[in-house]
């Protein structure tokens, strides 16, 4: 299946000179979607993790079913403010601004390896404070796996040394 039937470009969103990936017709299929899961779930199968982590809000929407398909844990990484205490954060700069990730300081064990997941690589900026937040309590970053990449935005340069996988490349 080719998943780039099923994702639509809206140019110009949010702002002028942005084309948006827009993963909702994903979504709207069960087969697409389940396709999705399926193929990430396949290159992980008998993979030596522990847990995975999805990164607020769309990571969620991979990152559950991946995490129930491979019977594994589950760890919210949230913007600021979203989990009750104790939480665990990190400082990370976006295109137009600084943003917060925190997770519960109790959300996986020392050593533990960590499959993060997100809808899409851009500048990779949220992916490395997601793999820093993890390292932070002595966790091990295993992989990353997206549903797209923006290779333009050379996302892979901040991330290099780390195991990535995409499904779809722009």
């Amino acid at each position: 299946m080719d998943l780039k039937n099923w994702i639509r470009d809206i140019p110009d969103y949010p702002q002028p000179g942005i084309l948006f990936r827009d993963l909702t017709p994903l979504w709207k299929s069960p087969e697409a979607f389940n396709y999705t899961i399926d193929s990430m779930a396949e290159s992980y199968s008998g993979a030596t993790i522990d847990a995975v982590a999805g990164i607020e809000t769309r990571g969620f929407m991979f990152g559950v079913p991946l995490a129930l398909k491979l019977e594994l844990p589950f760890i919210p990484l949230r913007k600021e403010k979203k989990l009750p205490p104790e939480v665990i954060g990190v400082d990370f700069e976006l295109e137009y601004g600084t943003s917060r990730i925190e997770m519960k300081i109790d959300a996986l064990d020392r050593g533990d390896n960590v499959l993060v997941v997100d809808d899409l690589l851009a500048t990779g900026g949220t992916a490395e404070a997601a793999a820093k937040l993890i390292e932070g309590v002595g966790g091990q970053v295993f992989a990353m796996a997206f549903v797209v990449e923006l290779e333009a935005l050379n996302g892979r340069d901040l991330l290099k040394g780390r195991d990535i996988l995409s499904l779809v490349t722009y």
